[in-house]
């Protein structure tokens, strides 16, 4: 059996990573009984020939090691906050990760824009907090007044109109992860010029006074019931162009300005 087997192994195109697992086969002890040795050798050939599958299915990948994972068992797909991520129940694993098909197509992406035009539907654009010129290229962004990275995207924003790429926010206000959200996020909407006040709190201004109005107070408990509705657990999160960004990510943003860009140049 074990003659078999080497005889079989010698005759594919095994790379060094390759090496470990057949090694294994040959420290066997010899206290192991027949059934050990026969499973040994069954994984070993399984990872054999799982990598040379890989190398005929992701021509272009290169790698040095390869070997066994710790996920065992089926693996499912769960949306969280608007990002995918997967669960291996059997080896109590959770994977934050991108599943690429053998074309090359990012399914997790595809399973994250599904999922936010699935939010999109849900979310009621009217009572959002506008912000930036009518015919700019729109986006939906939920943010938080004290988050660092909120008021980063706002300065980014505001670099973008300088250089003549403004865009047009709809703003909707994540009031439970800072304790005072909510009221900044009042303060803003009860002032008589709502943009500048959006400015200034997110500059870093403090008022000694916060603004309240019962208008505001109802708006902000909308954008709460919204947030709670589409699932949105982190901030800042974007939807341009009908995909979902989770958090400032700089390339994702420069791609859908590019792409609106594109889609508004007179033809």
């Amino acid at each position: 059996m074990l003659r078999n087997f080497a005889d079989d192994c010698s005759s594919r195109l095994l790379s060094v990573a390759s090496l470990p697992l057949i090694a294994a086969l040959f420290s066997i002890s010899p206290a192991a009984n027949s059934q050990e040795i026969g499973e040994r050798m069954a994984l070993a050939k399984a990872a054999a020939d799982a990598e040379q599958q890989l190398h005929q299915t992701f021509t272009n990948l290169q790698f040095e090691d390869f070997g066994p994972a710790p996920v065992k068992g089926p693996l499912y797909q769960a949306s969280a906050g608007g990002r995918i991520v997967y669960y291996a129940p059997e080896s109590e694993h959770l994977l934050f990760a991108s599943i690429f098909d053998k074309n090359g197509v990012n399914l997790t992406a595809l399973a994250q824009e599904a999922g936010a035009a699935k939010r999109l539907k849900a979310i009621d654009t009217a009572v959002a907090f506008a912000v930036g010129p009518e015919n700019a290229p729109t986006i939906i962004e939920f943010t938080d007044p004290d988050c660092p990275y909120c008021r980063a995207l706002d300065r980014y924003w505001a670099a973008k109109a300088a250089e003549g790429k403004p865009v047009r926010r709809l703003v909707f206000f994540v009031s439970g992860i800072h304790p005072e959200a909510a009221a900044k996020a009042e303060h803003i909407l009860c002032s008589s010029d709502k943009e500048a006040a959006f400015k200034s709190i997110y500059a870093g201004a403090a008022p000694a006074v916060l603004r309240t109005c019962a208008e505001g107070r109802t708006k902000v408990e909308a954008h709460a019931r919204i947030v709670g509705s589409a699932g949105i657990t982190g901030t800042p999160t974007l939807i341009a162009g009908g995909k979902l960004i989770s958090g400032f990510q700089q390339a994702e943003i420069e791609a859908f300005l590019s792409s609106a860009k594109t889609a508004h140049a007179p033809r």
